[in-house]
């Protein structure tokens, strides 16, 4: 058993540890880069659009719309057309990368809406010779569209940038999407509708209303019950086969809960996105007063919706359920994920993996939640992972560990720590607070090989003496949780002769399979990849600059080098020199993946299996490296590899090889080969099954 500050308490000791053991390794202005990395202050986004006026006096303007589009925009009116402008400049503003068509549906307004609206050039303007109301308006500008997908959009709200594209990406990224929906706030800033519930009696709720819109809480894709026509994208061949808006419902309100309840008979998702941000003015067009107006049908069609949709509406959540409870009411199971940093796949081959863990865990049925040790997460990384369904918890917004999961314990079904110094003084709160879920200790590598490794390389007993203390903790840790994953099939076999009684599954690296683009001819140059983060790396580029491409330069003087990776400007100097090009961390690897013809992996000690390595042969590109950096990855020598242990060894294969396209072609189709074999989606996909409970 563990109280709170025996907790703390075990958490500052191994602070301390990790303090220690990264001053051995990292030397005191390495160890300082790293805390300042992993204690970094979140930053702060400012906003991204910004009000267009709507007493601004009328001038011609143009949509940039397309006469091939793959989106409609429709757009219903009755008057308000100051409103209706300021939407279309937002649109004019902002406009997107798809092709869209803007049709605006007049519903037989009585101000000078038409005479205006003719004005602006790309639009498509619709007059209905009687008013029809929305629900008419809407399936009218339907069946005018020419795009695959509709999107809706009430003439009171303004777009901001990603609107439009962002709402399509859950079409192409989400099993089953047939509708998207934005988050909605008001013109002040605060939330409007982060998605919506619907109760068992047929009540509605916005979802966050009036909380603060940046809140994690409300930046993850996740099903919903329903999302609001203000912003609604549909497929359009769903949006026919369900006969449009059902007329039920005229002049408005239930026609998008009914038309999300429609599209899940059939078999569809309704997906809240947070990255298609709308403010709404909400009201302006229907007005507020329940007992006047369009309004008063929402008190009407609520009970035509529950008439119609009874025998489901019996499985929704009960009035008054708690909304943070009832959003999540389709019973999916939980795991809490607990790793140092929240992962960054553009940061390190350690991030990319954690994040493809959780897309595939999202894609299993998994609800996910992430806490980084330190609870601290930039605005961007919320929104990296928010975009696979991932739920960040982080400061000022979440609470502690300790308090997170005795409020959730009830709903946690599995808990996944990783690194052995993030593990150990958690376990045993996980195991109190969370006593009924399954705890999995992701090893990322194993910490004491690579220490060992790395005493025996440079030879240094304090080294020794911290692997020997990572040993002891990891392989306790080890025994202690359910499950231990690792990512090399060497530290599988070592882990069944240390701690045979253990359960060890093999979650390796997790790569897409991009392909080779360019050929031989049209590449030059070499990459290696590695952030000075990591003790192996800063030895690696080290030995790289100062003896292995000198020998290379010599020979070939053409051939440069281009290094990848967080390095600090104090190390560039020593590293810089003719033909060397310090590129640091990047956002997009492509250019250098499909621009140079050799990646280097220049390692002499580590563990676990190397991203580097994968990364290059994903994109087709050839490998040279040491037999430490081809360790547990299924690689041979000749074969879909070249292998050099000693400096000269290692120019002589990079030279080789810069000489010989047959060979150079037959390594980039045998890596790729490798890839698609054992660092697969699917490989780790059933890795995920042995590991976790069946989910019912």
């Amino acid at each position: 058993m563990i109280g709170p500050l025996n907790w703390r308490m075990k958490r500052l000791k191994y602070l301390t540890q990790r303090v220690m053991g990264s001053m051995t390794q990292r030397g005191l202005r390495g160890t300082m880069a790293r805390i300042a990395q992993e204690f970094r202050p979140p930053t702060v986004s400012a906003p991204t659009w910004t009000l267009e006026p709507a007493d601004q006096p009328f001038a011609p303007f143009e949509l940039p719309t397309n006469e091939t589009p793959l989106v409609s925009v429709i757009i219903p009116v009755y008057g308000k057309l100051s409103y209706t402008l300021a939407c279309l400049r937002s649109i004019a503003r902002h406009g997107a990368k798809t092709p869209f068509e803007v049709i605006v549906v007049d519903d037989a307004s009585t101000d000078a809406t038409a005479t205006t609206l003719a004005q602006v050039s790309g639009l498509r303007l619709l007059q209905n010779s009687r008013n029809l109301g929305f629900i008419g308006s809407c399936n009218a500008g339907a069946e005018t569209a020419r795009g695959s997908h509709l999107l809706f959009l009430n003439n009171d709200t303004q777009v901001t940038p990603g609107w439009l594209d962002r709402l399509l990406d859950c079409f192409h990224e989400e099993r089953d999407c047939g509708i998207a929906g934005s988050r909605l706030i008001y013109p002040d800033g605060r939330l409007q509708e982060a998605g919506g519930i619907i109760f068992s009696n047929a009540d509605g709720w916005n979802y966050g209303r009036f909380e603060q819109p940046d809140n994690p809480e409300f930046l993850y894709r996740r099903d919903a019950d329903y999302v609001s026509g203000a912003s609604l994208m549909i497929d359009a061949a769903l949006f026919g086969q369900l006969g449009g808006f059902d007329s039920r419902y005229a002049p408005a309100y239930y026609e998008d809960t009914d038309l999300a309840f429609a599209a899940r008979a059939m078999g569809k998702r309704v997906i809240y996105q947070p990255e298609s941000l709308i403010i709404h003015f909400e009201g302006i067009s229907s007005g507020t007063d329940l007992q006047a107006g369009v309004k008063q049908y929402q008190l009407v069609n609520k009970t035509k919706f529950a008439d119609k949709w009874a025998a489901v509406l019996a499985n929704q959540p009960a009035p008054n359920t708690p909304a943070k409870d009832a959003i999540q009411h389709r019973h999916r199971p939980h795991i809490l994920i607990l790793d140092a940093l929240t992962p960054d796949a553009s940061r390190d081959s350690g991030s990319l993996r954690m994040v493809n863990i959780m897309r595939l865990l999202g894609e299993m049925g998994w609800r996910v939640s992430f806490m980084a040790d330190n609870r601290i997460a930039s605005h961007e990384e919320i929104l990296q992972l928010g975009r696979i369904g991932v739920h960040t918890l982080c400061k000022p917004w979440s609470p502690s560990l300790a308090r997170w999961l005795a409020s959730e314990s009830n709903t946690v079904q599995a808990v996944m720590m990783c690194r052995h110094y993030v593990a150990t003084p958690n376990l045993d709160l996980v195991r109190r607070l969370a006593p009924g879920a399954k705890t999995i200790f992701d090893t990322v590598d194993l910490h004491f090989l690579r220490e060992q490794r790395a005493a025996e390389h440079t030879n240094n007993k304090a080294i020794a003496n911290q692997a020997n203390a990572s040993r002891q903790r990891e392989l306790a840790l080890i025994r202690a949780c359910d499950v231990t994953l690792v990512v090399s099939p060497v530290e599988q076999a070592l882990l069944s002769r240390e701690v045979p009684e253990a359960k060890v599954e093999l979650l390796s690296n997790i790569h897409e399979v991009f392909g080779r683009g360019a050929g031989f001819a049209e590449r030059k140059d070499l990459v290696f990849v590695g952030g000075f983060g990591h003790p192996p790396n800063v030895d690696a580029v080290n030995w790289l600059v100062s003896e292995i491409y000198p020998r290379i330069r010599a020979a070939r003087p053409e051939i440069a080098l281009h290094l990848i990776g967080d390095i600090p400007d104090s190390e560039r100097s020593q590293l810089s020199g003719p033909g060397i090009h310090i590129h640091g961390r990047v956002s997009d690897l492509r250019p250098w993946m499909e621009g140079c013809r050799i990646a280097l992996a220049p390692l002499r000690y580590g563990a676990g299996v190397k991203g580097k390595v994968n990364m290059a042969m994903s994109h087709g590109l050839p490998v040279v490296a040491t037999s430490v950096a081809a360790e547990g990855m299924q690689l041979h020598h000749g074969d879909n590899i070249l292998v050099g242990d000693d400096a000269d060894a290692f120019a002589s294969a990079v030279l080789r090889l810069d000489d010989d396209d047959s060979l150079w072609l037959r390594l980039s189709e045998r890596g790729l080969d490798n890839i698609r074999q054992h660092f697969s989606f699917d490989a780790a996909r059933e890795a995920l099954r042995r590991t976790l409970p069946s989910i019912s």
